[in-house]
């Protein structure tokens, strides 16, 4: 699972890998497995920063932390987040108009408006950690990919072409076994873990249900504001629960 787990890494962070890996379409569908994975190496990075930052002030290790966590992933999820905000204003309940929208590279006051929101959450959340609450900080990155997954294993890709067409062929039991195993993590930490699982299994079926009814599916744009949402909804319940 090497080779997979460096096509994920490659694809949704900017953590260097080699780039000869993604020429195998194999890695590639089996690298869907792997997203959890990738999810709980960032949450152990912003754990490993925040014990480096203990002693600075709250407000500024939360920026830092915010900061790190957005240029590790190269805002990806942040763009597809933004391109749905704009799609479903803009697409008034019509599919192929929303679906257009969402191919526009430009973005308009709701792509900005969601961003700048959803930035906020997050940098309140962590802004309210406790220093000891470290669960939360794996947690969110960690359950935040096992939803990509997830989406993949029971919700239809929308587009007949597109980068979530590759992952078709991922085996189904390997990345079933992965989400369940993200899920034991989260509940191993107790209450509050527990608390920002459900948190995270309510955002993927409102998510999931919206989907459904605008586009009969999913294309990597509402993934990316999925991975998003989930990660502030976790934070959110975690602070709520430690607070």
């Amino acid at each position: 699972m090497v080779k997979p787990l460096l096509v994920a890494l490659g694809f949704l962070t900017r953590l260097p890998v080699p780039s000869g890996v993604f020429d195998d379409a194999r890695a590639q569908a089996r690298s869907l497995a792997c997203y959890p994975l990738v999810g709980a190496i960032l949450g152990g990075l912003l754990v490993g920063l925040a014990s480096l930052l203990h002693g600075v002030p709250p407000l500024l290790v939360a920026a830092l932390l915010l900061t790190w966590w957005v240029a590790s992933t190269g805002a990806l999820h942040l763009d597809g987040l933004a391109d749905s905000a704009d799609a479903w204003v803009g697409g008034l309940g019509d599919r192929e108009r929303t679906l257009s929208i969402m191919k526009d590279p430009r973005s308009g006051p709701m792509a900005v408006a969601a961003v700048v929101l959803l930035l906020l959450l997050k940098f309140a959340a962590l802004a309210s950690l406790p220093a000891s609450a470290w669960g939360g900080l794996l947690l969110a990155p960690l359950l935040g990919r096992a939803a990509l997954t997830l989406a993949f294993l029971t919700t239809p890709y929308a587009r007949a072409q597109g980068l979530g067409t590759g992952l078709r062929a991922a085996p189904r039991a390997l990345s079933a076994a992965a989400v369940l195993l993200a899920a034991g993590v989260a509940i191993a930490f107790g209450q509050a873990g527990l608390v920002a699982l459900v948190a995270a299994i309510v955002v993927f079926l409102l998510w999931r249900r919206a989907c459904m009814q605008r586009l009969g599916g999913f294309t990597g744009d509402t993934a990316g504001a999925l991975a998003e949402c989930v990660e502030a909804a976790v934070l959110v319940a975690w602070v709520a629960s430690v607070g």
